[in-house]
């Protein structure tokens, strides 16, 4: 029979593409590692890796596997942190990363009536890009990430939908790109973009650079800001192009494939790296009971 510690180390083997690399990682030697994937081939009647020239490289059986185990291992860390969450006091703290458009009065509003069921623990949080949000969910810096979602599952943390937002194209009335009835693809690419970037470099999915000219900011309230100049043209969210839009300092413009804007989902990201306590629980069950993302 196969243990939970032989799929560990079949799993880690295939994220670092050695024994050695595995061994070192594991700080174990690098013949228990070998050894212990051996067992686990013998107990299964199944060769995992083929071993020409001492490299292992997965057999078909192995790459069939490989998702199986990395299943069964996260499910066994959930029962471990659930099994811990059980007999553990309130968290000390809870730290919480969110994208900057989705400080919504809706979260706002759970934040303070968790600071009056919890008035003993301590709330960290931070205000970055989506990607810079996954990163601290990823590396352990955050118990929670709100983000907008790309639609891809992530094995490593949980995820759940909070609602979707609209993000619409806009200008200034002086811009070039004002005088259109009907914006094309061609139109957008004549002229100077504002591109949101994270701090990590990376751009959103529905709003990525596509015209020859740019500039950068890693906050849609500053790309709403250098719009506003007539510097370039932007995609922001609905929420923070209303209020401009009605002050006559920016124009949604009528692009051909986006009539009514994009609409993108947000969604929540929770690490499987960190037990789940009584606050957490609760913060988690009151966005899931909460429409956060709103369109107008």
């Amino acid at each position: 029979m196969y243990s939970f510690e032989q799929l560990k180390i079949f799993v880690t083997v295939c994220e670092c593409g050695s024994f050695s690399a595995a061994a070192r990682k594991l700080k174990r030697a690098q013949s228990g590692v070998s050894q212990s994937v051996a067992n686990l081939e013998l107990a299964i009647n199944q060769d995992l890796f083929t071993r020409d020239k001492n490299i292992p490289k997965l057999t078909a059986t192995g790459h069939a596997l490989l998702p199986i185990a990395k299943s069964i291992l996260s499910q066994q860390q959930y029962f471990d942190q659930k099994v811990e969450s059980l007999d553990k006091s309130i968290e000390n703290e809870l730290f919480i990363a969110i994208d900057e458009c989705l400080v919504t009065d809706e979260l706002l509003a759970i934040l303070t009536q968790l600071a009056e069921q919890f008035p003993i623990t301590n709330f960290d949080l931070t205000i970055s890009a989506t990607f810079d949000v996954e990163e601290a969910v990823r590396s352990n810096k955050a118990h929670v990430g709100i983000i907008f979602a790309d639609g891809e599952l992530r094995e490593d943390m949980d995820f759940f939908t909070l609602g979707q937002m609209r993000f619409l194209t806009v200008a200034s009335p002086e811009h070039a790109l004002a005088n259109l009835t009907r914006v094309r693809d061609s139109d957008l690419k004549a002229h100077r973009q504002i591109v949101h970037r994270s701090a990590s470099q990376k751009e959103l999915w529905f709003s990525y650079g596509i015209s020859s000219n740019f500039w950068y900011a890693n906050t849609h309230q500053m790309l709403a800001k250098l719009a506003c100049q007539g510097i370039g043209w932007a995609v922001i969210p609905e929420l923070i192009a209303t209020p401009l839009v009605e002050q006559g300092k920016l124009l949604a413009l009528p692009v051909t494939h986006e009539k009514d804007g994009w609409l993108t989902t947000a969604g929540c990201l929770v690490s499987r790296s960190h037990s789940s306590g009584p606050v957490l629980e609760s913060f988690i069950a009151a966005l899931q009971a909460t429409k956060l993302a709103v369109t107008r």
